[in-house]
């Protein structure tokens, strides 16, 4: 019986910390949306969760850098858990390609402080530190399926000849780009950007008969 109590508390606190640390994480995707990564400190995160102190994330966290990693790892699930359920069922490669780009484009509608806060801490970091933020990783494992799809839509002779990878960095930069304006225009219209870097990368990528 005592063993199936003190299971219970562990369980109870077990939960108690994951949500704590979710609250700590969500509290910093807001201050980097809000000040940017390089002012991103511990107090304004802190004040953001409501904590008395920043004690509470030296507890949860090692220091800055690990808190970011789980800044990165939470917004690369929503993101990657958005884009996915706009593009199920879709088997059809061009209208998929398209599609691709009306998604993460409407993440800017959806979620536009995590775009925000990634944005900053790509804006603000050395290559050497998004590999150890983790950032790098999961772009990588985004880019690898995004350059198998590309390969499958050339065999099928969908997809001109071209280099996969090149194509997909390619892609990357212009969603990038398309979230660097959108934080700096409030007038952006991301529904007209999906749809011209969809026309033209639907002609950068059709093979033409």
């Amino acid at each position: 019986m005592q063993a199936k109590i003190s299971s219970i508390k562990q369980n109870e606190r077990t939960f108690i910390e994951a949500a704590r640390r979710a609250q700590i994480v969500a509290a910093a995707i807001e201050v980097l949306a809000d000040h940017g990564y390089p002012n991103a400190s511990f107090a304004k995160i802190a004040k953001q969760a409501g904590l008395s102190s920043t004690g509470m994330i030296s507890y949860h966290f090692r220091g800055k850098d690990d808190l970011i990693r789980e800044v990165v790892s939470e917004i690369m699930r929503v993101a990657v858990e958005f884009v996915t359920a706009q593009l199920e069922g879709e088997t059809d490669y061009m209208v998929r390609l398209r599609a691709h780009f009306a998604a993460n484009l409407a993440l800017l509608d959806e979620y536009p402080k995590h775009v925000a806060a990634l944005s900053s801490i790509l804006a603000n970091t050395h290559p050497d530190d998004r590999q150890q933020l983790g950032l790098d990783s999961h772009l990588a494992e985004f880019g690898l399926v995004q350059e198998d799809r590309f390969r499958q839509g050339q065999r099928a002779g969908v997809f001109r000849d071209f280099d996969p990878e090149t194509m997909v960095m390619a892609i990357r930069g212009a969603l990038d780009a398309a979230y660097g304006r959108a934080a700096v225009d409030p007038d952006f219209d991301t529904a007209a950007c999906a749809r011209e870097l969809a026309d033209i990368f639907d002609y950068a990528t059709r093979r033409q008969s």
